[in-house]
């Protein structure tokens, strides 16, 4: 699907033509340049390498400043790629915020915010065992049983237990266009999406 590299600015809200306060996030779209067109002859495939975010050249790798200097273009921070854009581009050209329009619906992907170990409350909505009273000392938010002593003798891969909780690729669907400032390159979707302010964002058409 043909989208964009963005970068998530903030939340805030808009109010609609029915006078509802409507919660939405703003992101930074582009302006994308073209930095590796994929060909099915060459790479058995057809793609857009789209590159976002500039990058200080003495942080880039030697292998990356000979691939930037093909395209022409400056070292950049972020690259993705895309499938099914109509239009033919070439190295070196930008594409910006106006492929998207108001009233249409994108697909965006991130990384969830990371929230370090966690217990089974936190990470998987466990209610905890029994309730705070009766002489019970400090098992109110234990995960109870994680399996048979006698038989299978061992516990079942995948039991939920406490663990890492965040910091995973999220992908947040059907999230309606409110607004477009192609001037700004500035994107305004309804409600949430995942990661935290700066972090970056993959948007689909």
């Amino acid at each position: 699907m043909p989208g964009l590299i963005g970068k998530k600015v903030g939340m805030t809200s808009v109010f609609s033509a029915e006078g509802k306060n409507v919660p939405c996030t703003v992101i930074e779209a582009g302006p994308c340049v073209v930095t590796q067109i994929k060909k099915m002859e060459t790479d058995g495939y057809e793609a857009i390498q789209l590159a976002f975010g500039n990058k200080k050249e003495k942080n880039t790798t030697q292998p990356l400043k000979g691939h930037f200097q093909k395209a022409g273009v400056t070292p950049k921070s972020k690259l993705v790629e895309f499938k099914g854009f109509e239009e033919k581009y070439h190295l070196g050209d930008i594409i910006t915020v106006d492929i998207f329009s108001e009233d249409t619906f994108v697909d965006v992907s991130g990384t969830s915010k990371g929230k370090g170990f966690q217990g089974v409350v936190k990470r998987y909505g466990f209610s905890g065992v029994g309730g705070q009273t009766h002489g019970q000392h400090n098992r109110g938010r234990a995960p109870g049983s994680v399996g048979a002593s006698s038989y299978p003798s061992r516990v079942f891969k995948g039991t939920r237990m406490a663990g890492q909780t965040g910091n995973k690729q999220m992908k947040i669907y059907n999230l309606r266009i409110l607004k477009v400032i192609p001037e700004s390159n500035i994107l305004m979707v309804k409600g949430s999406v995942p990661g935290a302010i700066g972090s970056y964002l993959i948007i689909h058409k």
